[in-house]
């Protein structure tokens, strides 16, 4: 199946999104979405000064040109401008005034601040994609800083979308590093739903799997184009970003989208990492999440899980009061304390449970390992696309040391009720070896 058949079938899986445009100069067929889509309605252009310039002014005449009634844009000014709250609250003042349809001209804050803004209006919105750094453009669920915690607030995707892939072309090349990497990431987070759905913790979803992985790796396969910003280069995986999205409102997850590599940046931000002053971009950040997660499946791939010792597993299980005794101890002092112990008593299995996925591994191990080395590219692989394009390939390049990535381990573990594959390392007593593998001696990211 060819991709634009794959779009076409995503969007008629999609729950929230009717339309999408993607392709070169388009910006002039905003109207006619427009008006196909909210007929009769006003429009509102949120955007920032670098959006505005970038396509929010041009997408501001045509729609007054074909005759759609605007209202004054509203552009956030603050050049430390993120996802949280603060303008929420902000852009949720300006909605409440008016009856007019948002228009998204921006990348990943802005069109998350008018995703959970239109929702708090209770009316949909339209989004003009401005470079290709994340996969949120079509995904429900906004991703926001909200009382020092990142969480991801329920609420619809864009009822239409366009990306002109001429002005993705022309944004910062680190913005289309980072959604490479953003891309990139579904690669290790789908060998994660492989282990959730063998564990019988979260089963795939067919048909969101379908959409997000079936040309995935098509979609990553010209880093070098994309490294040069050749619109036709950056065009197909523009699409996996799209196509990313619509699995998530397939699935009403985000599960098909990421795992453990998304965790560490989620942390980071909740402590407010900075780097040189300024916020790490999302990718960025999840790039050295993915490398971490694929140098963490090629350690896993050197255990023999057929010779697990499953009784001395469960023995060595720790009960629920530990658990969540350790967790209390651990973020002790983090703004987001509570966090760690809710979400890791969320997940928690008991003795029998343990029991079952531990025999059912071991009983399973090398069907399951196949399974995983058919998704997931092993670490070389992944630094060699990574580092193609400029995304980061090394903690230090994010501004976190490998001793910091290292202590971050059990944070990140703690930080999201759904099960990956350090939770299955963990019941089997192999998890520290795997990262011991990671940053110990001969390791990808050894700690000198």
């Amino acid at each position: 199946m060819s991709q634009n058949q794959q779009i076409a079938k995503a969007l008629a899986a999609a729950t929230d999104t009717a339309a999408l445009e993607i392709g070169i100069d388009i910006l002039n067929r905003v109207p006619a979405m427009f008006k196909e889509q909210f007929p009769e309605k006003r429009a509102l252009i949120v955007a920032d000064e670098n959006t505005w310039r970038a396509a929010g002014e041009a997408v501001y005449a045509y729609l007054q040109q074909e005759g759609v009634e605007c209202e004054q844009p509203y552009l956030f000014t603050d050049k430390e401008l993120h996802a949280e709250w603060k303008f929420i609250e902000m852009l949720d003042e300006r909605l409440a005034a008016t009856d007019a349809i948002a228009v998204s001209v921006g990348s990943g804050t802005i069109n998350d601040l008018c995703k959970l803004c239109s929702y708090h209006q209770n009316r949909p919105y339209m989004c003009v994609a401005t470079a290709a750094s994340v996969d949120g453009y079509s995904s429900f669920g906004a991703s926001i800083t909200y009382k020092n915690m990142k969480q991801t607030f329920t609420c619809p995707a864009p009822k239409a979308i366009l990306a002109d892939v001429g002005v993705m072309a022309k944004a910062p090349a680190e913005m289309t590093a980072a959604g490479y990497a953003d891309l990139a990431a579904k690669i290790p987070a789908g060998a994660e739903w492989i282990i959730a759905d063998f564990v019988g913790s979260e089963p795939i979803h067919e048909e969101a799997w379908y959409i997000s992985q079936t040309n995935l790796k098509a979609s990553l396969a010209d880093p070098e184009g994309v490294a040069a910003l050749r619109p036709e280069a950056i065009a197909p995986f523009v699409e996996g970003l799209m196509l990313s999205g619509f699995a998530m409102q397939a699935a009403r997850s985000s599960r098909p989208a990421s795992c453990t590599d998304h965790l560490f940046s989620h942390l980071w931000n909740m402590r407010d990492h900075k780097y040189n002053g300024v916020t790490p971009s999302h990718g960025f950040q999840v790039s050295v999440g993915t490398l971490m997660m694929c140098a963490m499946f090629d350690e896993m791939y050197k255990t023999d899980f057929t010779k697990l010792d499953v009784d001395a597993a469960v023995a060595n299980w720790k009960s629920l009061d530990v658990i969540r005794a350790e967790a209390e101890a651990l973020f002790a002092g983090e703004a987001f304390a509570e966090l760690g112990v809710t979400e890791v008593t969320a997940k928690y299995d008991d003795h029998e449970e343990v029991r079952r996925q531990m025999q059912l591994l071991k009983d399973n191990w090398y069907d399951l390992k196949a399974k995983l080395q058919a998704q997931c590219y092993t670490f070389d692989e992944m630094y060699r696309l990574l580092s193609i394009v400029g995304a980061p390939t090394k903690p230090e390049d994010v501004g976190i040391s490998k001793q910091q990535m290292l202590a971050d381990v059990p944070f990140v573990r703690h930080i999201r009720r759904r099960y990956n594959m350090m939770d299955l390392g963990l019941r089997a007593g192999t998890l520290d070896t795997w990262v011991n593998g990671v940053f110990g001696k001969g390791g990808v990211w050894e700690i000198k």
